[in-house]
């Protein structure tokens, strides 16, 4: 049996937009469920947002988020990494991710020999990728 952990993200007012996006950079299957599918759900002003999304991709990333009804606390996203050792697909994705985003740390060789970057995409979530380099001796 598989286990692996999956970034669930919260958003105030942004969670299909950001899914949305991410579908765009990593392809695969979007799944959306809106509160006003809900029907404990009673609010008509948040009847539109996210309660559940999940993007699978074809590279087995799911990312999973939600948006945070306005009477509940929002909690600040962390950051999420990326990594492995296709270089290309990482790449792509960090290409993909950086419209719009403020890069913190570019995606170059750090000094432990992988290709690292930080990035905050245009939501607001922090995403680190990381491409081990060469094997070492």
């Amino acid at each position: 049996m598989t286990v692996r952990p999956n970034p669930y993200l919260n958003f105030r007012h942004s969670a299909r937009a950001s899914l949305e996006f991410y579908h765009l950079v990593f392809g695969g299957t979007l799944e959306l469920s809106t509160y006003g599918q809900m029907p404990m759900f009673e609010d008509p002003a948040e009847a539109n947002k996210i309660m559940h999304g999940m993007l699978t991709s074809e590279h087995g990333l799911v990312i999973m988020c939600a948006d945070v009804p306005n009477g509940m606390d929002f909690i600040a996203n962390s950051n999420v990494s990326l990594s492995g050792d296709d270089g290309a697909v990482l790449r792509g994705w960090w290409d993909a991710l950086a419209d719009g985003a403020i890069i913190s740390e570019p995606l170059t060789t750090a000094p432990w020999g992988d290709t690292f970057g930080i990035l905050t995409d245009k939501f607001g979530v922090p995403w680190m990728v990381n491409i081990p380099g060469p094997p070492q001796g």
